[in-house]
């Protein structure tokens, strides 16, 4: 049965990956995520015996995803901003290897070790890869606790369907903020032979996971079939949310925490007769481009908000192709723009024609 609880994000997420039939998670502690491991810590183990333990350093817990998730297990991770950065060459090996496993950041303002305070600066990092190479991240951007937790569920699931990394891009706000949050029921926990596992096989033909291919055209094979991998889930698994867009005049743009602002700046616009809607990609990668420039060429302008100085607007501006002018309003180091400031600034930007 379906459990209801009161929950801080962090938690939610931890409680939903026991549930979800994790098998091990390796991380590092750095607020404001350390509630993840902290959680794990005192409830996985004794519920469920999955594996959960405290690397030595952030390089360490991705290099032992990287292990864990050859045996074909569901494992994850957790960080925030500083630690992630100190993962990506790692998880540059794991996507190459097409592995399946589940990253979660929980974003900080930054750059530098910045402060514990929310931030949205590592969009660029989580969709455009942030370590070396051609790879991709799937990656999900939930705006409540309850997306928090709902997908944790579903990132497994993708992980293993495209056998690629998942990454939860979140923030220090919903990590810490305590909602209401519906539990799914417990799964067990379970292994089978997919078919590329290094399970210590004795007899036959040994299997091998690896990143490395020294020669190029065996390199360049293997990087076609993750770009046609990519495109495959382009166009399955676009995910987005639009809030009152089909008679907008004008679109507010945002991901995560930032998009529920502006869904109560759009319902203060409406009150004073200006018609506002909210355009929210739930997933960055794959970016429901399509959707967006459909929406764009009814509406007057779009004003894209984001905790940053402006990355998802670049994806914004790619899809409306100059259809709409494009502005951006963002806010740094940990601020967290507030409803009245972002309806002032639609209504600055676009002085003149809203009415």
């Amino acid at each position: 049965m379906k459990e209801l609880k009161l929950m801080k994000g962090n938690e939610a997420l931890a409680e939903a990956a026991i549930r979800a039939g994790c098998d091990a998670y390796f991380g590092y502690p750095i607020t404001p995520q350390s509630e993840v491991l902290e959680y794990l810590s005192r409830e996985a183990n004794s519920r469920t015996g999955m594996t959960v333990l405290q690397a030595e350093s952030e390089i360490a817990s991705i290099n032992m995803v990287y292990g864990a998730a050859g045996t074909g297990k569901r494992v994850m991770t957790s960080s925030s901003s500083p630690g992630m950065s100190l993962m990506q060459e790692g998880i540059s090996y794991i996507a190459c290897a097409e592995l399946p496993c589940l990253l979660v950041n929980v974003n900080r303002g930054g750059p530098g070790l910045g402060t514990i305070q929310p931030g949205q600066s590592d969009y660029f990092q989580s969709v455009k890869g942030g370590g070396h190479g051609d790879y991709k991240l799937i990656v999900l951007a939930p705006s409540t606790v309850q997306e928090m937790s709902d997908f944790v569920g579903l990132s497994f699931d993708l992980a293993f369907k495209y056998r690629n990394p998942v990454l939860i891009l979140t923030d220090g706000a919903l990590g810490q903020m305590m909602e209401k949050v519906e539990l799914q029921p417990q799964k067990t926990r379970h292994f089978e032979d997919l078919g590329w596992t290094t399970t210590g096989r004795k007899n036959g033909n040994g299997r091998v996971i690896t990143s490395l291919h020294l020669k190029a055209d065996e390199m360049e094979i293997l990087n076609n079939h993750l770009q046609a991998k990519y495109r495959e889930i382009e166009k399955n698994e676009i995910r987005f949310e639009a809030t009152d867009c089909d008679d907008a005049d004008y679109i507010i743009t945002a991901f995560g925490l930032v998009a529920r602002i502006c869904q109560k700046a759009a319902e203060m616009a409406r009150a004073k007769g200006i018609k506002v809607g909210v355009f929210r990609p739930i997933s960055l990668f794959p970016f429901p481009y399509a959707q967006l420039k459909e929406y764009a060429g009814k509406v007057k302008g779009i004003l894209d908000v984001e905790m940053n100085a402006g990355q998802m607007v670049e994806d914004v501006r790619l899809s409306v192709e100059g259809a709409v002018p494009v502005y951006f309003h963002g806010r740094m180091g940990g601020v967290v723009p507030s409803p009245e400031e972002v309806l002032e600034k639609l209504e600055e930007k676009f002085a003149g024609g809203v009415k």
